[in-house]
């Protein structure tokens, strides 16, 4: 079972027509509130070696076809209405889609009233528009997501160019060109913030989209109140470098303390550790012999050139690159990333 998207366009036509049976001509029918859907019997949930096939249930659609849900759709059914024996489900329905996957939505559900008003402003493309945005509104997306607006600013990003540049061959002087990293600045974006809670803590991140056009991306206004904590997430904006590029002028370096070092070195749990020698040039240090689980010696190598040294003791390496940490700096001064320490 496939649909028209707000595009009208038919979703997956070119894979369903490599599989389907050619002999059987397709039907279209209006995708209204219909009643008669019968749970028929369970589909999948087993396995074959390798393969194994999700547990789904077959559903009997009154249209005189079937079509199979997932469990989890079936609980959501059962929780919004009955199922009757020998009747099958009690209510009207509608085909409704999560991503790739079909749903079977209860009318009486509270989310198709949602879901409802949603295609309402697909089919309409009634889109959020650059005219309704005010700073600190909250604007939800296609995705469900609601992101609160910053504002309109300049958009840094890095970009690759190819550099030509000449060489003694044995053909005489030879054309060669290699790849150059340069921050560009591409015009004025809409910036956009979410606030994200980590699935694996309860420490909150900002998530920041930016757009050069509005387009089709946001179909709701959720609110025109700005946020209480606009100036907090103005203040995460600033230190993001699209919204303000990393300035090599101002890169800070730091000589360590033999007891910052030591620690950073010897007592972190990484196999290695990242620096500079004094003459700036950026260097590994690698943990080597143990004895008694005690660290006692390392080497170090020059990522410029991948040339490691001899085995030394933290004393003898510290002494001989006198190590420094860089700290990194945006064009607004603020601090983008602190050196290893």
């Amino acid at each position: 079972m496939i649909y028209y998207d707000e595009k009208n366009v038919l979703r997956k036509e070119k894979s369903w027509e490599g599989w389907r049976d050619k002999n059987i001509e397709p039907q279209e029918f209006s995708n209204e509130p219909t009643s008669g859907f019968v749970l028929n019997k369970k589909a999948g949930d087993y396995s074959s070696h390798w393969n194994h096939r999700q547990a789904y249930c077959r559903v009997y659609d009154p249209r005189n076809y079937e079509f199979e849900i997932t469990i989890e759709n079936l609980l959501y059914i059962l929780s919004n209405t009955n199922c009757i024996k020998g009747k099958g489900l009690e209510g009207e329905f509608v085909i409704a889609y999560s991503g790739k996957d079909l749903l079977l939505l209860p009318v009486d559900s509270p989310d198709y009233k949602e879901i409802t008003q949603y295609n309402k402003i697909l089919h309409e493309k009634n889109y959020v528009k650059v005219k309704d945005l005010v700073l600190g509104g909250t604007y939800k997306t296609k995705s469900d997501e609601e992101y609160i607006y910053m504002g309109r600013f300049d958009y840094y990003d890095d970009v690759w160019e190819s550099i030509p540049y000449e060489v003694d061959s044995y053909y005489g002087k030879t054309t060669r060109s290699k790849s150059v990293k340069k921050n560009v600045n591409k015009g004025k974006h809409h910036y956009f913030v979410k606030e994200v809670k980590s699935e694996y803590n309860d420490s909150i991140y900002f998530n920041i989209l930016t757009l050069k056009s509005l387009g089709e991306r946001f179909i709701s206004i959720v609110s025109t109140e700005c946020v209480e904590n606009y100036a907090e997430l103005f203040d995460e904006l600033e230190y993001n470098p699209h919204y303000s590029p990393i300035d090599e002028s101002k890169d800070e370096y730091i000589t360590y303390t033999f007891e910052e070092f030591n620690q950073i070195v010897s007592k972190n749990n990484r196999w290695w550790t990242y620096c500079y020698d004094l003459q700036k040039n950026y260097v590994s240090i690698c943990r080597m012999h143990k004895i008694n689980n005690e660290i006692t010696q390392y080497y170090f190598e020059d990522k410029n050139t991948y040339k490691k040294s001899e085995l030394y003791s933290i004393e003898e390496i510290f002494n001989m690159i006198q190590p420094i940490y860089k700290n990194t700096y945006l064009a607004n001064g603020k601090l983008y990333e602190k050196g290893n320490i």
